[in-house]
């Protein structure tokens, strides 16, 4: 008699465009129409196809994106560049817009704009409006172990603070203190720190653990760098091949 198949749930962050790599990975996985993927941001810019992962991930209900600074980023921008240029548009990019994509370019969004301009309006329109569905944070439970999923971290951490009290800058930008266990019986995923960049790490460009921290951006746009998974049901890690 067939065994029952388990149903599972993983993480993966940081995609940024790599398309490839999040196909191989998905397969890695035997992802199914029954598990749950949980993204913790960073979909978007860097690698080649980072639209064609969002338009994939548009096709897949049981994936639940969250939002990174990436797609803050190019929120803000992309509504601008769906504009017609007339000298009202023009006189709307103001200092914070232009700003805004300046910081956006140097963070490298070419990749994204290049693929956003090839869509039709409607296409581009379904996009932002898929972004601004991108939830903040999550909390899940697996295995009776309790997860907090957000991109960067707790930034400004304090233990008398509920996670209602961060700021999305916190949340989004500022980075993981791995030195400090925020809490003793919930682990915390996160992404947007490449393990290649965690001090001392054993292992970098895979996942790190330590202090009930689990960092998940495993560098997939980084030369040698790869993506990966991780199954909240068994703790176990999966990776692409290398970049």
């Amino acid at each position: 008699m067939k065994e029952a198949r388990v149903i599972a749930t993983y993480v993966i962050s940081d995609i940024h465009g790599e398309y490839d790599k999040f196909m191989e990975l998905l397969e890695t996985i035997k992802f199914a129409e029954s598990d749950t993927l949980y993204i913790l941001g960073d979909i978007l810019d860097r690698g080649p196809h980072p639209i064609k992962v969002l338009k994939k991930l548009m096709e897949m209900p049981n994936a639940i994106c969250m939002v990174g600074n990436h797609e803050l980023m190019a929120l803000e921008c992309l509504q601008f560049l769906m504009k017609e240029i007339t000298d009202t548009s023009i006189e709307e990019l103001d200092k914070e817009m232009l700003d805004n994509l300046l910081t956006w370019q140097y963070n490298g969004s070419k990749s994204t704009i290049d693929e956003f301009s090839r869509l039709s309006s409607d296409e581009k329109q379904d996009v932002i409006d898929f972004i601004k569905e991108f939830t903040v944070y999550e909390e899940v439970t697996a295995s009776d172990q309790n997860y907090l999923l957000v991109h960067a971290g707790l930034g400004n951490y304090s233990p008398e603070k509920d996670i209602e009290d961060y700021s999305l800058h916190d949340l989004i930008w500022l980075r993981a203190d791995y030195d400090v266990k925020y809490f003793e019986d919930t682990f915390v995923i996160t992404g947007h720190t490449p393990t290649q960049n965690i001090e001392d790490n054993p292992r970098p460009g895979f996942i790190y653990r330590k202090n009930n921290h689990i960092a998940i951006d495993c560098g997939a746009y980084y030369p040698g760098g790869r993506l990966a998974a991780i199954c909240l049901e068994t703790g176990e890690e999966f990776y692409s091949s290398q970049n």
